[in-house]
């Protein structure tokens, strides 16, 4: 069938699979490396008590019938391998069976962690992975020429999480429709970057322009991925421009990195082959077999009849963020900051090596990877790569709420100086000894002006708010 296959997308095509395998392989690595600390066997929200209390179709998962560490690392570590093979063109030499058997068992394995992941999971990312690689399990491989359906399925994706984005923030915080929310957010974003400082200290029209042109991006362009060539083109070009230009501002996990990538199914391979250095397109792609075919057309319905309640979503004025409808996180709802804040608060943990606390009680604190502590440490660039307990500590900063369930088992594990949980920080200033005493204490952060960066070497200018969470006594280990 000639309307079936788009012989001329075969390099979109290519970096589609590529581009999602590569994120595959940051998420399997994020997920060997903190997850045993914040959800395993001993973690701050014990994947065990969760698998007991939810059942199977609530939550599907592989570690439904067995969980442990060892086994949760084994899985991480396979999804990571088998992602890097993929990245390298393994799917493409194997037969087209084969191909979608291997990005079936990538979505499998990031799908059982996801469902166990509770609150250090819950991110449109993760969704956003899902939703991507289910998908990619129809692309085919270099065997047969990329299918119209499934790349069309990917425009639909990308246009939910640009139209999606787009309507929360305007129907949402005025300061997008005055245009002034770019103001604070390069300051109160979850985890500034290295150039956020710099960002946040543009022009004020620069600012409104930034979030004007944001409102065309995520209102006006998506529909232009649906336009016949070259228009798709230049519409995916604004999209990829846009999300870099978030990338440079601030770290957002995979969330820009991904949607580039998805951008590219309304590329028109043929003509970027034209006018850049591009190997040749390959020669012969035979038409799919019938039963791929098949799949594939049962896929588009499947996704067809699961829009219902996104496309539900977007037309209501109570618009939700980041919602998955079902529990294979199919086809959900997307969006980010809806409203932002125009203060910023931080939670600072402090230690102390004191049998009792009095006035000299000197105070030592822990230092995050990410998340702004030292006033004099330029924010770093971690996205990609995903800092999860740093973010969960911007939202506990914005309500106790959202720290009820795993502060204070944080600081229990700190009180015992516990390896797993130091590895999650950047430093740990009672390498010896484990404290006596731990406290919270949450302070107002802005960024310094050019002057006071000149006077003091500062980005951070810190005033203290007050006590977050009371002295809490470690077991005497000393």
């Amino acid at each position: 069938m000639e309307w079936f296959a788009s012989p001329d997308a075969w390099l979109s095509r290519l970096a589609l699979q590529r581009g999602l395998a590569v994120i595959y392989v940051i998420a399997f690595v994020t997920a060997a490396r903190q997850f045993r600390p914040l959800a395993g066997e001993h973690g701050l929200t014990p994947a065990p008590l969760f698998l007991r209390s939810v059942p199977f179709r609530h939550a599907p998962s592989l570690f439904q019938w067995h969980y442990s560490d060892r086994f949760f690392q084994a899985v991480a570590w396979l999804g990571a391998v088998l992602a890097a093979a993929v990245a390298a063109g393994a799917a493409d030499a194997l037969p087209l069976w084969a191909s979608m058997l291997v990005w079936t068992a990538l979505w499998v394995l990031y799908l059982s962690i996801v469902n166990i992941g509770q609150l250090w999971y819950a991110f449109g990312w993760e969704s956003l992975l899902l939703e991507a690689g289910f998908l990619a399990i129809f692309l085919g491989n270099g065997d047969i020429a990329p299918p119209t359906v499934t790349l069309l399925l990917f425009v639909w994706l990308v246009f939910r999480v640009e139209f999606g984005a787009g309507l929360i923030k305007w129907r949402g915080d005025e300061c997008w429709r005055k245009l002034t929310c770019l103001e604070h957010h390069h300051e109160t974003q979850p985890m500034p970057g290295p150039l956020s400082w710099f960002f946040h200290h543009l022009p004020r029209p620069l600012h409104r322009v930034e979030a004007a042109a944001n409102h065309i991006t995520q209102l006006v362009v998506p529909f232009a991925l649906f336009l016949p060539q070259p228009v798709a083109t230049w519409a995916a070009a604004v999209v990829i421009v846009t999300q870099l230009w978030l990338v440079a501002s601030g770290n957002f996990a995979w969330l820009n990195w991904i949607t580039m990538i998805l951008a590219l199914a309304a590329v028109d391979g043929a003509l970027l082959a034209r006018h850049l250095p591009l190997p040749a397109p390959p020669a012969d792609q035979p038409d799919a077999p019938l039963w791929f075919q098949a799949l594939v057309l049962a896929a588009a319905a499947l996704v067809a009849v699961l829009s219902y309640w996104p496309v539900r979503n977007l037309l209501s004025a109570g618009q939700q963020m980041n919602r998955s409808f079902n529990r294979l996180h199919l086809v959900n709802t997307y969006g980010a900051f809806g409203s932002v804040t125009r203060v910023r608060h931080e939670i600072v943990l402090e230690g102390t090596t004191d049998r009792e606390i009095t006035e000299d009680t000197r105070w030592r604190e822990y230092s995050f990877r990410g998340k702004p502590g030292d006033v004099r440490r330029l924010p770093r660039q971690f996205a990609p790569y995903h800092l999860r307990l740093d973010w969960q500590m911007w939202f506990a900063a914005l309500s106790p709420a959202y720290a009820r369930p795993w502060l204070r088992p944080l600081i229990d594990r700190l009180l015992r100086n516990d390896g797993p949980t130091l590895r999650l920080l950047r430093t740990n200033p009672f390498p010896g000894t484990p404290p006596r005493h731990i406290r919270a204490r949450i302070y107002r952060y802005r960024f310094t002006t050019w002057r006071e960066l000149r006077a003091t070497g500062a980005w951070w200018h810190r005033t203290p708010v007050g006590e977050y969470l009371p002295p809490v006594q470690g077991p005497d280990l000393h």
